[in-house]
């Protein structure tokens, strides 16, 4: 048999991270088992659902590296489907309409809770075959009186459901707009998906999913729901803890291999390990192993993750991930091809840079000359060293080669004659003269990057600023 899963997010919203772990875990179980992956947009709530919402689901999706062998597929295009099928139910018997007006319903479920007992729909209209003037009828399945539904969760082990418990659900309103619970059996049965894997707010309506499957002559899938992501505060995540669209990940500089790696460790481990490439995720990963209890939000982590997958991309790669960063950080496209190659000056970034924001922040200096150092940084280092600027300016223009290893001498030499050999305060004044503040990479490798001209204007121009 071949494994299928789908991810069927409702595109009345983000794509958030919930959603994207979500995804994740039917992807890898997916491509572990050389089986399908399908994507499917439950679209069906026609005053909430955007294509704006949708339009970003694919292109989080696609961001993430989470491709899909079939989809997406749209339940609005389904409609005719879903209506062929309740039909054929109406005829065996396995649904049927419903006249009770809403009036009736909360009466019949007060006068439950009076006498103790659960408010449940009591199947009065089972038997019902004249139509009520005046009643659109809903349809609802026929659900089994006695005996129990069992759910065997690859997550939660096996769950028991008392048919008793479960009233007649409806799986089509007034209006003929099928219900979540019947377009999602449907959908799974015509799909074939074998492993619904989903979050763990669905297992309640697992057991009427079956029921109806099974009324369908069909066998439900495997199920498997996960726990939910929970803020630092063990609360339930909320934009203010981070439930944010999978996209501002992206714009935050984020890399999709750090978010799909912090999102693999919520709620499943592989020993100690914490860093995992997209290739041991495929290797490692069991949704068996999954474990039962909710896991918690922590952005530090994200970040530190972040900053590991940093350091092991290629110089080429990260090169081409950081240029549309420094664009957005305002540096002209001209003046990225005009100057320092972004493949050399990457490997001075990388090491204290956690996101591509903070590194392209970093990367300015490269391509645009200070006009002005900061007010504490020219009061602390650079006023009073107008001579060490203009014998370092000498010095760097006498250099037969422009090499880390020439420059760094040259630095030890101006150290030895203006600060007696104490070289951190000859490269703080020449820092902020040529990078506008008293940060930057070890000095004599970014002065090798600048270049020699670049340097040597932008020591003239800061003698300007004393």
């Amino acid at each position: 048999m071949t494994v299928r899963t789908r991810f069927a997010p409702s595109p009345t919203g983000y794509l958030h991270i919930g959603g994207v772990r979500t995804a994740l875990f039917s992807w890898l179980h997916a491509r572990q088992h050389q089986g399908q992956f399908v994507l499917r947009i439950e679209d069906t709530d026609l005053e909430r659902s955007t294509p704006e919402a949708t339009a970003a689901i694919i292109e989080g999706m696609q961001w993430l590296g989470l491709d899909w062998d079939e989809g997406p597929f749209y339940q609005t295009q389904r409609m005719d489907r879903y209506a062929e099928v309740l039909q054929q139910m109406l005829a065996a018997g396995t649904a049927y309409h419903c006249y009770c007006s809403k009036e009736e319903v909360e009466q019949m479920r007060e006068e439950q809770r009076a006498r103790g007992e659960k408010p449940r729909y009591d199947g009065r209209c089972r038997h019902r075959h004249e139509p009520r003037p005046g009643i659109q009828p809903v349809i609802r399945f026929r659900s089994p009186d006695e005996g129990e539904t069992v759910v065997e969760d690859l997550v939660h082990g096996t769950v028991r459901f008392q048919n008793q418990e479960l009233d007649d659900l409806i799986i089509a309103r007034s209006d003929g707009t099928p219900t979540y619970n019947f377009c999602v059996v449907v959908d799974d049965w015509d799909m074939g998906i074998t492993q619904v894997i989903r979050g763990d707010d669905h297992l309640n309506n697992t057991p009427r999913q079956m029921q109806i499957l099974r009324a369908l002559g069909a066998t439900p899938p495997q199920y498997a729901h996960v726990p939910m992501i929970l803020g630092p505060d063990k609360q339930k995540l909320s934009k203010r803890h981070g439930a944010v669209s999978v996209l501002e990940y992206r714009e935050e500089g984020f890399l999709p291999e750090a978010l799909l790696n912090f999102l693999v460790r919520l709620g499943w481990s592989h020993g100690d390990q914490e860093v995992f490439s997209r290739a041991e995720m495929l290797s490692y990963f069991r949704i068996e192993e999954v474990h039962r209890a909710a896991s918690a939000f922590n952005p530090d982590k994200l970040l530190w993750l972040n900053a590991q997958h940093l350091q092991v991309l290629s110089t080429e790669d990260l090169a081409q991930r950081l240029h549309p960063y420094l664009l957005a950080a305002g540096v002209d496209a001209t003046a990225i091809e005009a100057g320092p190659a972004l493949a050399a000056v990457v490997p001075l970034l990388r090491e204290r840079a956690k996101t591509l924001v903070e590194m392209a922040a970093a990367a300015k200096m490269f391509y645009r000359a200070p006009q002005q150092a900061e007010e504490k940084d020219l009061d602390k280092h650079l006023r009073g060293n107008g001579p060490l600027l203009a014998a370092a300016a000498a010095a760097f223009a006498a250099l037969t080669d422009w090499t880390v290893a020439d420059l760094h001498q040259a630095l030890q030499t101006l150290a030895q004659a203006h600060a007696e050999g104490k070289l951190g305060k000859v490269a703080q004044p020449l820092r902020v003269a040529v990078a506008g503040c008293a940060v930057s990479p070890p000095l004599d490798q970014t002065l090798a990057v600048l270049g020699r001209t670049e340097t040597l204007q932008r020591l003239q121009y800061a003698q300007s600023w004393l």
